[in-house]
């Protein structure tokens, strides 16, 4: 038997008959479902300092289990000292088991390690269905090594749902755990 991940398991087991039920779908295949979480980090300035970008990509890697790769510019701005082609940034993005996993870490364990935490706001959603969250710091994460890091970066994380509506992927993605501020019903 091969290994199903838990919250993958429990989206069938209890989130897509929860979502039927509050959204009257007919069919199971209505029900909105969460496609990719994509992760991504700006890192300016890597303009400067190569080594930089490579401590960002060594670190999205370890974060997300999955190779990271770098972004670069698109165009020349002389004002930044920035040519095409200079990597500016590292993202990764993650689908199938490797996604519910990420998000299972991401709620149970990470989320709870920022300080001060009160819940993610609920207004990072893009109006078909998309929802982003910034982190401030990437050394929530518990495979990050606190001692190696020789600088403190931020990243946004995208959860990309089939939901049509802001308010079907703010149930989809509230019964899949993520703490949001103001508990809307």
């Amino acid at each position: 038997m091969s290994y199903i991940p838990r919250l993958k398991d429990k989206y069938t087991a209890e989130i897509v008959p929860t979502l039927m039920q509050e959204f009257q779908y007919k069919c199971q295949m209505e029900t909105p479902r969460l496609v990719k979480i994509s992760l991504n980090q700006g890192v300016g300035a890597a303009i400067a300092d190569k080594k930089i970008i490579e401590a960002a990509l060594e670190e999205m890697t370890m974060i997300a289990g999955q190779k990271a790769v770098a972004t670069k510019s698109r165009k020349d701005i002389s004002n930044f000292k920035l040519r095409r082609g200079m990597p500016i940034g590292a993202r990764v993005t993650l689908r199938g088991s490797r996604m519910y996993e990420f998000l299972d870490r991401l709620v149970s364990v990470s989320l709870p390690r920022i300080r001060d935490f009160k819940g993610i706001n609920d207004k990072g959603f893009d109006g078909r269905g998309n929802y982003t969250l910034g982190i401030s710091e990437q050394i929530i994460f518990p495979e990050i090594n606190i001692d190696k890091i020789n600088r403190i970066s931020g990243l946004d994380i995208t959860f990309v749902t089939t939901a049509r509506t802001d308010k079907e992927a703010y149930s989809l993605l509230r019964e899949f755990g993520l703490p949001f501020k103001n508990l809307k019903k």
